[in-house]
């Protein structure tokens, strides 16, 4: 596996009234303009780069070419998937359904996966 950035580490943020999430300044650059945003196992969410999720989705792809229900999979994994924009103060909304699948009310725990970040309720993260 070729690993460019590599994204380590753990923040603690709230949301704001819109729903969004204050990205970390040395994360922001990775995902400004925009990203892309998706469900992802033990009810967290996923950000990826452009590049990392290009990859994500390749690989998914490629099991879905000759099985049915791997095909099914990857529709209702890229029906949920959001591309989010970062703004200028590093904002980053988070959808409603995306909060709801992660049970992320008001503070998020930004983690570091390698290659992708996880958002993660504090709540959900201490119990897992």
């Amino acid at each position: 596996m070729s690993l460019g950035t590599r994204f380590v580490g753990s923040y603690e943020h709230a949301l704001d009234a819109k729903g969004r999430v204050i990205l970390p300044a040395k994360l922001r650059s990775h995902f400004a303009p925009s990203a892309f945003l998706s469900p992802h196992l033990d009810d967290c969410l996923a950000l990826w780069t452009q590049e990392e999720f290009d990859k994500e989705a390749e690989a998914r792809l490629a099991d879905s070419e000759v099985d049915a229900r791997a095909r099914n999979e990857v529709r209702t994994w890229a029906s949920q998937v959001s591309e989010v924009a970062v703004d200028a103060q590093g904002r980053m909304p988070i959808p409603a359904g995306l909060r709801a699948h992660a049970r992320i009310e008001q503070d998020v725990l930004i983690v570091g996966m390698i290659n992708r970040i996880e958002l993660w309720s504090p709540r959900v993260w201490a119990a897992r």
